[in-house]
């Protein structure tokens, strides 16, 4: 393409193209054929020049000269440079941060509606719920309501009855109903504000409990506890209100005491598994026949 704009590597590349492009537009041109010669001219001096003003494609095709071997390399750093879209790396960012969010949202909504359609089948929470509504009026004893059908009147009892339940029983953990504040683009955008309040956090931390050795709060000891067991906060709050309290009365704060209780959970675990394995080859062997009938009757 050097020798095609009649150019070094030095040359000055955008005269070089106005002068030859001055010479070969077929505007400049009048007979048909030299029209036509001077078009397919004209359209591999601009393709010269296109790459030739471009530093990257420039480079590309200068390597292509040195190393002329490389020639299926050369395809593919041509149609990187020439076909692959050129997409902003920050808008591909914020649409897959977007999309994940969405997936995130309407998951964790999964998961509630879940966690809810569960509690409203359970006859436990239903007889809570139902009685709950029957105190408030919200539900006639008398099952009687004029102008309504059975299942009119059933449906809104249901309605009711889930209502009752989303209000006032408590879904934690993963299944929580789910806030804003747990997206991934909310968590990013706040993300400067929790590290700084980590930061205070820790620095009060270490201020008071390993500086001026002040006994630990209700929320300390929960804290340690949940991280002595690897939980995260979704995770710990999950666990019911008895268990919480046993874990306080066994001061599981404690590292020692902790290391205690999780030997003996392991070692519950342990014996559980081994007991259930071994119930297992117990039944396998009944299946098989065991270890056969002794018959005193005639063969």
């Amino acid at each position: 393409m050097w020798l095609f704009l009649s150019l070094t590597p030095q040359g000055d590349i955008t005269k070089a193209y106005r002068k030859l492009a001055k010479k070969w537009h077929p505007d400049m041109h009048k007979k048909a054929k030299a029209k036509e010669e001077a078009s397919q001219m004209f359209l591999k001096i601009a393709n010269a020049y296109e790459i030739l003003k471009d530093e990257e494609q420039r480079s590309d095709y200068d390597y292509m000269l040195d190393n002329p071997d490389e020639y299926y390399a050369h395809y593919y750093r041509y149609y990187r440079t020439r076909v692959a879209p050129k997409v902003d790396v920050r808008l591909v960012i914020a649409v897959t941060i977007t999309v994940i969010s969405v997936i995130q949202y309407y998951g964790a909504w999964s998961n509630y509606n879940s966690a809810l359609n569960y509690l409203c089948r359970d006859q436990k929470y239903r007889i809570r719920a139902t009685e709950i509504a029957k105190s408030e009026g919200l539900i006639s004893n008398t099952r009687k309501r004029k102008g309504k059908t059975k299942e009119e009147i059933k449906e809104e009892e249901e309605a009711t009855i889930r209502k009752i339940i989303e209000e006032k029983m408590d879904i934690r953990g993963g299944y929580q109903k789910p806030k804003a504040t747990d997206v991934l683009w909310v968590q990013l955008v706040l993300l400067p504000y929790h590290i700084a309040m980590y930061i205070v956090w820790w620095v009060r931390w270490v201020w008071r409990f390993n500086i001026k050795k002040e006994e630990y709060g209700e929320e300390e000891k929960l804290y340690l506890i949940r991280k002595y067991m690897g939980l995260s906060q979704a995770q710990f709050d999950a666990q019911e209100d008895h268990e919480i309290e046993e874990f306080l009365e066994q001061e599981l704060w404690i590292k020692d005491n902790f290391t205690e209780w999780k030997k003996l959970k392991e070692e519950e675990m342990k014996s559980k598994l081994a007991e259930s394995a071994r119930y297992k080859m117990y039944r396998r062997y009944m299946k098989k026949g065991g270890a056969g009938q002794i018959s005193f009757g005639p063969d």
